[in-house]
């Protein structure tokens, strides 16, 4: 997929959302996330993270989530198969009520990433399938993710360089209520070298019913 079509397809995605975005009345909550990627070899990679994530500013949990999976490269740096497991913790509110009731989900996952960039762009397309375990459920989802970080110092991403951020992650279930939600985020990062990479962000979650806002902090680390 090229730069072109890659920029037409996050318009529409973007321009898609337009009036859920306005439409919005909740205060944000608060993703504190961490994702880490371990170079095995030239071919194989293990990818980990965590994200803790609330309700509001924190220390009020909506989700913990906690995933692994292990990647082969098909081509170096820029296509990637990955195959992966992820368990859930989810204390969701019933009803308009304070109380709230906790679910778990074990979750198996198969990707696939493609990267490639144009002078100062670089743009990052995700495919994924996930077997879910909800409990005494069971259900099939598929996401499609596309990124775009943009340079704003230097042509390439090195070292001690800014960079905006945006990405655009639909959800859709294999049930007859398809839609399940749709994710638009935009950033501001930081790379301070090869090894890290700090971010923050405003995403905006839209849901089969309603929407949520949160604020994202995240630390991409390779190693």
């Amino acid at each position: 997929m090229n730069i072109k079509w890659s920029f037409v397809c996050f318009a529409l995605m973007m321009l898609g959302q337009l009036p859920a975005l306005f439409a919005q009345q909740e205060g944000p909550g608060n993703w504190l996330i961490y994702f880490g990627n371990k170079k095995i070899d030239q071919k194989w990679n293990w990818h980990h993270e965590v994200q803790y994530r609330n309700y509001n500013v924190i220390g009020d949990l909506e989700q913990l989530l906690l995933r692994t999976g292990f990647g082969y490269n098909i081509s170096e740096n820029n296509n990637n198969l990955l195959v992966g497991y992820g368990f859930i913790l989810s204390q969701n509110y019933i009803g308009g009520t304070d109380d709230k009731l906790q679910v778990n989900e074990h979750r198996i996952f198969q990707q696939f990433i493609n990267r490639h960039s144009f002078s100062r762009l670089f743009v990052q397309h995700r495919f994924r399938l996930e077997e879910r375990f909800i409990e005494d459920n069971f259900k099939l989802r598929f996401r499609y993710f596309l990124a775009l970080n943009f340079a704003l110092k230097n042509t390439s991403m090195m070292d001690n360089t800014f960079y905006l951020s945006a990405y655009n992650e639909i959800f859709l279930n294999t049930t007859e209520n398809a839609f399940d939600r749709n994710r638009v985020y935009g950033g501001f990062g930081y790379k301070l070298n090869e090894f890290l990479r700090l971010e923050v962000g405003y995403m905006v979650q839209l849901l089969q019913k309603g929407s949520r806002d949160q604020i994202n902090i995240v630390a991409f680390v390779n190693l």
